[in-house]
């Protein structure tokens, strides 16, 4: 259903990088899960940047990023395929801060290959000690002789093991906690990093741990300020946060068309599964679910792109519906498949594990429930 494309968050350009979208999916996305996923997901870069999709990850002419198009495009890759919605956002966070933040010289060196599917970026952040609270980030920066000098450790970082760049996270002691934190340019290959340890998780993708020994970089490698690192790191979230809830929201359309023709298809009886009553009440509730979820994610992307307004709270919201209702959605489908919902190979299978990681990363939903909770009450407070 493409009706919600006349919904006056849109414009005439959304609509058609919809329609092209679309048509470019079918022709170059399947359902099959690769076996060497390191491999498939930079083919995916490379196809996507050869399509000129990767160019809505990074700023334009004039120096926006239309979260709209994001959206829209992590919509339907999610719908598609979980792992080229995957290689498609990393693109944009991994290379957000720079976008964002950083020198017209970073910005020249590492964008346009972004954009065109030539450079593999990624976002390190996590830690094993600190994963939704950032201000416990223990790796450290020293300043020495006019470089930096990088210690620690980074894990869960998607992308890792593959990327050629890190947009990485460290502790520079400007202030305590939130306040000493500054941002660094990491190519894969400088001495003294390590992301050869990978992560196996439920719905494949490239992940690794990364460990980071007497790692030298030159000065130039700071991104922005020193100390401005949380903020950074905050920013960048925050401008992808509703595409996460876009991309629940294609797992979700997708999990609602296969359990359609599932119950039109079966047969129950004399009749199908769809003239069944409790079927056509798990259908409504997940049709609600999925319109809601769109609702909520593109009023969250317009806020942010024709009001030029911060919507954290919207994202917020816009995220944590569309995640777990997509969870909730997913499981329904699944329910109604039955034996082979839980078969591999089953499209509501793959969806089932796809789902899972959403409601965690890129803030988890507990962490939306305190943005949320601290938006409303702010605006309550004499």
């Amino acid at each position: 259903m493409k009706d919600f494309l006349d919904w006056p968050f849109f414009e005439e350009r959304h609509r058609i990088l919809a329609r092209e979208l679309e048509a470019w999916c079918a022709s170059h996305l399947g359902d099959d899960e690769p076996e060497d996923v390191d491999s498939a997901c930079r083919a995916l870069v490379r196809s996507l940047g050869e399509g000129g999709w990767l160019r809505h990850c990074v700023p334009d002419e004039a120096g926006r990023i239309d979260v709209r198009a994001l959206a829209l495009i992590r919509e339907t890759l999610a719908r598609h395929s979980g792992l080229a919605d995957f290689a498609f956002a990393m693109q944009g966070l991994g290379s957000g801060a720079i976008a964002l933040f950083g020198s017209e010289a970073q910005k020249a060196a590492y964008l346009p290959a972004v954009a065109a599917g030539e450079k593999i970026a990624a976002f390190a952040l996590t830690e094993p000690e600190s994963g939704s609270d950032v201000a416990a980030i223990a790796t450290t920066a020293q300043a020495a002789d006019g470089a930096w000098v990088l210690d620690g450790e980074k894990t869960f970082i998607s992308n890792g093991g593959i990327a050629d760049f890190y947009v990485l996270f460290a502790r520079t002691g400007e202030a305590p906690g939130a306040k000493g934190l500054s941002t660094f340019l990491v190519d894969r290959q400088t001495a003294g990093l390590d992301d050869s340890e990978r992560i196996e998780v439920i719905a494949p993708h490239p992940l690794a741990k990364l460990r980071i020994e007497a790692l030298r970089l030159p000065a130039t490698a700071l991104v922005g300020e020193a100390g401005r690192g949380f903020q950074q790191a905050m920013a960048t979230l925050d401008l992808f946060r509703t595409t996460v809830g876009a991309a629940a929201l294609g797992l979700a359309r997708r999990a609602l068309a296969e359990a359609t023709e599932r119950a039109l298809s079966r047969r129950l009886g004399a009749g199908t599964l769809a003239d069944n009553a409790v079927t056509q009440s798990r259908l409504a509730e997940m049709v609600v679910d999925v319109e809601a979820s769109a609702l909520l994610v593109y009023r969250a992307a317009w806020l942010r792109d024709a009001m030029g307004r911060r919507n954290s709270r919207e994202a917020a919201i816009a995220k944590l519906h569309a995640t777990d209702r997509a969870q909730s959605v997913i499981d329904k489908a699944v329910q109604m498949f039955g034996g082979l919902g839980v078969t591999r190979g089953v499209v509501v299978e793959r969806l089932y594990r796809e789902i899972r990681a959403l409601r965690i990363y890129e803030g988890a939903s507990e962490v939306q429930k305190v943005v949320i909770a601290r938006h409303h009450l702010a605006g309550h407070r004499p």
